[in-house]
């Protein structure tokens, strides 16, 4: 796995691409002057833990015949923002599911990622606590 950064501007605007051409931008959220044209690193490491877990649970719930109409995903992550490093202490996670099938799947299969397979979360998991909620058709499960 390999990725390539490039600096676009005199400013905190970098380019990450990765082996297949696909590129994100990342900026510095918390500058002072210009406006922010793309993600902070923090943020990419959220967006990778919902990715990451997202694909599990089709995956787990694929396994079993069950393609969810809806999967989203909602995550917060708490930091100590006066402290340097301002590490991750606690993510929140709510994951919305739509579809014919049952709460114990629907639990089962976010459980499985976040206890087994996710390897973002399972990297982040020595400094933070990892907290999810599975809401299934509107009810939480």
């Amino acid at each position: 796995m390999n990725v390539s950064l490039e600096r676009i501007n005199e400013d905190y605007l970098f380019e990450v691409t990765n082996s297949n051409g696909m590129t994100i931008r990342l900026d510095n959220k918390g500058k002072t002057t210009g406006e922010v044209q793309g993600v902070s690193p923090m943020e990419l490491l959220l967006m990778g833990v919902a990715g990451c877990s997202a694909i599990d649970i089709v995956a787990i719930l694929n396994k079993q015949k069950i393609n969810p109409k809806v999967l989203k995903m909602e995550v917060k992550g708490h930091r100590h923002e006066d402290e340097v490093p301002a590490l991750f202490y606690k993510i929140d996670i709510l994951i919305y599911l739509e579809g014919d099938f049952s709460a114990e799947k629907a639990k089962r299969a976010a459980q499985l990622s976040y206890d087994k397979y996710c390897s973002v979360s399972k990297t982040l998991e020595p400094t933070s606590e990892i907290f999810h909620k599975v809401i299934l058709n509107g009810i939480e499960v």
